[in-house]
């Protein structure tokens, strides 16, 4: 208040307004609890206004109670002097925790009779302590003989948290039938007497009583004491099995009655002796029995033979009777012989002549033919004594004979049937020293000295060859043999062809030789070529053709190889490995048989390096037979006509190529395989 002297008076006013802003916000929190009645409630926090003051709360207000499962809220309210006001939340959660059942049961039982009794299914309580009430039971199906029947129960609480509680029955019926006494055990004489069969009652503990009907076993093993084991088997549902049997003998110990024999009687010729009869016995159990007879004849004195004829009657149960007749055979009388053939002599074991059948006559098997036996006496081989001897003998082993003595001396000199005449063949053609063979009087011939004279001097010319033999036979008659050969002389002249670029190196003409001499010279037909011994440069002449020659004697003839190479300048850069010749792969045999195997001649293994074949075939005469160049792997063997005669297709044999890999820079393939076109 301000005042002057007057007494004039004012007010200075100055004004504060006091105005609380609102606290600051309570951050909710949370919990859980299995259930309600676990809920803990917590202390409300301290909270104080902006100007630090503590409140007070109201509260808890609770929320609704969840029938189950949910969220419980407890909700405190703050309010300060200026009438600011905020809540503060706690929320629990409830969530049943899962319950607990009682273990499983279960009972062993032996029949399903027994697992149909529906057991009491055990109380349980959810987590919260509410008691369940379970639904079923469902029920499975009814095992076979053994197995499981379960009854099944299911609990579920108010979450929907679900458990089933099962009660097994372990039924296994094990326990087999509980059988009657069998029969007791028989013997009886026949099978006509077998008692008849009926059947016997079990008890079983499932299936009550069970009705089995017997099955008989038969050892007949022994045809007297035949065994009949009859077994009734009882069987329950669940193929339980007990059994009893019944022991039946059947033993027929009485043999058959047999009639009386025929009397002895004694002949001279066994022809005498008549056809047998059947007799008749009669027995207990088969009825008549008939028996052939048998005879045993005893012929260890050819002179008094004697026969036992004995019928022996046999049943089923092998008891035997028999009897017997004794018949004697006594022939004393030889067979009367004929005249022998006269003695003779010959030069050669080959002339003496077959031996001829000669017939006697006997008393009682008339006719009697002999074929001879030859004794040879040959201590001296070269007056050899043959004494043939027909011997007749009769049924009772009256023997008569006669001889003939034939004598053999030789007394002439081996002789060969071979052909020795001359013979002229090529160089290329001659023969083998044959294989004498000798005629039947020097069929034990020695050949005691072989001499091949060959008066070839190693040149073209035409020369001989002479064959001799000396040869002895067993009696000391020696010859001289020989057989002469003119020999013309030929040269056999193989021609290849090649084409070689002036890039592929020093060439070795060798490699175009299939002989084995390799002391010749190879001889260039150009004279603007030089050798290095068999060695030719294609890059040292110009392009074009370039023919050489190579001339040995071989298997005493001219052989000459004639290689044209054609020098060109087609040549290119060589493919990176593997496009080297080692890779290149030639076939070895080819069958053009039609049956899709190794029909064609092949080259492969380099098929993307970008060589071409040039290539040639040789027969084992050096004739070509096949040359083609780029070559597509299409050769089956067939010829041309002028190398096989008519034939489309060559022989089977073994062959020769040369093959060039143009564009290569290699030297040429050569080598040999086999064709097979039959």
């Amino acid at each position: 208040t301000y005042t002057d002297c007057a007494g004039n008076s004012q007010d200075y006013v100055h004004t504060v307004t006091i105005a609380i802003p609102t606290f600051d916000p309570i951050a909710a929190t949370t919990d859980t609890a299995d259930c309600y009645a676990n809920i803990v409630v917590p202390t409300a926090p301290a909270v104080s206004d902006n100007c630090g003051n503590v409140l007070t709360p109201t509260g808890p207000v609770e929320s609704s109670t969840p029938s189950c499962e949910g969220d419980v809220t407890y909700t405190w309210t703050y309010t300060d002097c200026a009438g600011n006001s905020q809540d503060y939340v706690h929320t629990v959660t409830i969530e049943f925790n899962e319950f607990v059942l009682p273990e499983n049961e279960g009972t062993q039982v032996s029949c399903i009779d027994e697992a149909q009794n529906i057991p009491t299914p055990p109380n349980v309580l959810d987590s919260c302590g509410n008691m369940l009430t379970p639904i079923g039971p469902i029920v499975s199906d009814d095992p076979i003989c053994s197995g499981d029947k379960t009854y099944t129960w299911t609990y579920t609480d108010c979450a929907n948290n679900t458990q089933d509680w099962i009660y097994t029955y372990t039924v296994n019926d094990t326990t087999p039938p509980v059988v009657t006494t069998a029969p007791a055990d028989v013997t009886v004489q026949c099978e006509t007497e077998l008692p008849d069969a009926f059947d016997l009652t079990a008890t079983d503990n499932c299936a009550g009583d069970i009705v089995a009907s017997p099955v008989d076993s038969t050892d007949n093993s022994d045809p007297c004491n035949v065994i009949i084991t009859r077994t009734w088997t009882f069987t329950d549902g669940c193929n339980n099995t007990s059994n009893v049997s019944q022991t039946i003998t059947v033993a027929d110990t009485t043999p058959p009655v047999a009639p009386n024999a025929p009397a002895d009687v004694a002949y001279q010729c066994i022809s005498e002796v008549p056809s047998a009869a059947d007799l008749t016995a009669t027995d207990n159990c088969a009825g008549d029995i008939v028996a052939s007879p048998v005879d045993s004849t005893d012929n260890s004195d050819p002179c008094n033979v004697i026969i036992t004829r004995t019928w022996t009657f046999t049943d089923g149960c092998n008891n035997t009777s028999n009897v017997s007749q004794t018949i004697t055979v006594a022939d004393t009388t030889p067979p009367v012989a004929p005249n022998a053939p006269a003695d003779v002599a010959y030069q050669c074991i080959s002339e003496v002549p077959s031996a001829a059948d000669l017939t006697a006559t006997d008393n009682c098997a008339g006719d009697i033919v002999a074929s001879p036996v030859d004794s040879t006496d040959n201590s001296d081989p070269c007056n050899v004594i043959i004494t043939r001897t027909w011997t007749f003998t009769d049924g009772c082993n009256n023997t008569s004979n006669v001889s003939q003595t034939i004598t053999v001396a030789d007394t002439i000199a081996p002789t060969a049937t071979n052909d020795l005449s001359d013979i002229f063949v090529t160089c290329s053609q001659i023969p083998e020293p044959p294989i004498l063979a000798f005629d039947d009087c020097s069929s034990n011939v020695t050949i005691v000295n072989f001499e091949e004279v060959n008066t070839s001097d190693g040149t073209e010319t035409d020369y001989e060859i002479i064959w001799n033999w000396t040869v002895v036979d067993t009696c000391g008659n020696q010859a001289q043999l020989s057989q002469a050969i003119f020999v013309t002389n030929e040269n056999i002249i193989t021609s290849l062809n090649d084409d070689r670029c002036t890039d592929d190196g020093i060439i070795d003409l060798f490699d175009y030789y299939n002989g084995t001499d390799t002391s010749g010279t190879w001889i260039s037909e150009n004279n603007s070529v030089t050798l290095d011994g068999s060695f030719f440069d294609p890059i040292s002449v110009e392009l074009g053709d370039y023919t050489f020659s190579y001339t040995v004697m071989e298997n005493s003839c001219t052989s000459t190889t004639e290689v044209t190479i054609n020098v060109n300048d087609d040549c290119i850069v060589l493919a990176p490995e593997p496009c080297d010749r080692e890779n290149i792969v030639v076939s070895t045999a080819i069958t053009p048989n039609g049956d899709q195997w190794n029909e064609n001649f092949e080259i492969s293994g380099v098929d993307s390096c970008g060589f071409a074949y040039d290539i040639q075939i040789f027969n084992r005469w050096g004739a070509i037979i096949y040359k083609t160049n780029n070559y597509q792997n299409n050769w089956n063997g067939t010829a041309h006509n002028s190398s096989v005669g008519g034939a489309d297709k060559v022989p089977s044999g073994t062959y020769y190529y040369i093959i060039n890999v143009r564009n290569s820079g290699f030297k040429p393939l050569t080598g040999y395989f086999y064709v097979g076109t039959k």
